[in-house]
């Protein structure tokens, strides 16, 4: 089993010109469910509400066989309104909560038999909740294979300083990790992305990712570093395209059976070769959901297998 804990929300979107239309969202959750098409038993840890939108996400978790054993609550389900340019790309406005009180006391039931978990974004960063997955991920970690991706919102964690130290802590923990450009520039403003990559490196996992847009992502290991070019694509917009990367990115490591603490010194050892291998699959994988709208990842025969 993999279990992802994070944020859901539901993303309003408007492009001008056309009317909003409602997507299903959230980093995490989106993360989750591309683990699932990829083909791999999955379950979501994150909360929403009892309301309409909160039916929302719960009807597309469970169309896309993702499990879920953390029930709604009697809170409103977080909404993200985002404005589309012209060239695909957006910007977002928040309204959310983000707390899970109680779950470090199902962890055990929550968590048993999981391999892999991945958390990452907003629920890493946002008060009260983050606390709670930071300890979630220091009780899985003993068994199971970390990821994260930081997938910083400054328009909702201003403080660049507390993201930077919620950040280093996570990523700390984590096996596999990936950052785009911005989320590196905005963090480490004095240095080159390459640099913070391999910083982050130092702190203990195992690869770190940066995905570059369309200059294609660029990774970092012990055995040296490597990139490979964007899909070339029509883009329709890039919502959900770091997600997709994402779950494509861990799924590598589950199709190689690096997964699970036990494979933590297998992961360690990735070559350079295999890593570009991976960027590959995880870029083919971006690539069709950028080329078509929301975040709507692809299932496993859509893109070529990662090993």
């Amino acid at each position: 089993m993999l279990t992802v804990i994070g944020e859901a929300l539901v993303d309003v979107v408007q492009r001008e010109g056309e009317p909003q239309r409602a997507h299903v969202g959230g980093s995490p959750l989106n993360v989750a469910v591309g683990l699932a098409r990829l083909g791999h038993p999955t379950q979501f840890i994150g909360r929403f509400g009892q309301d309409p939108y909160g039916d929302l996400i719960e009807g597309h978790l469970r169309s896309n066989a993702v499990l879920t054993p953390w029930p709604a609550d009697t809170g409103r389900t977080s909404v993200a309104a985002a404005r589309l340019r012209p060239d695909g790309s957006a910007d977002y406005d928040f309204t959310l909560h983000w707390e899970l009180p109680g779950l470090l006391e199902q962890l055990p039931r929550l968590l048993a038999g999981t391999t892999l978990v991945h958390t990452g974004s907003i629920a890493t960063m946002l008060d009260p909740g983050a606390a709670q997955v930071l300890a979630a991920i220091e009780h899985a970690r003993p068994a199971a294979t970390v990821g994260f991706d930081p997938n910083c919102r400054p328009s909702i964690i201003t403080d660049v300083d507390r993201a930077r130290s919620w950040a280093e802590r996570f990523a700390a923990l984590a096996d596999v990790v990936k950052a785009s450009d911005e989320d590196l520039a905005w963090l480490y403003p004095d240095r080159s992305v390459e640099e913070s990559a391999a910083a982050w490196l130092e702190l203990g996992p195992a690869v770190v990712v940066v995905t570059r847009g369309a200059d294609g992502p660029w990774a970092v290991c012990r055995a040296g570093s490597t990139e490979v070019p964007a899909a070339q694509v029509e883009v329709v917009d890039t919502v959900g395209a770091g997600d997709s990367f994402m779950a494509a990115l861990l799924s590598s490591v589950v199709d190689r059976a690096w997964s699970g603490s036990a494979q933590r010194d297998r992961l360690a050892g990735v070559t350079v070769e295999d890593l570009r291998d991976i960027l590959r699959f995880c870029t083919a994988a971006a690539g069709v959901t950028v080329s078509r709208a929301g975040a709507n990842p692809p299932t496993r025969h859509e893109v070529p297998r990662s090993h």
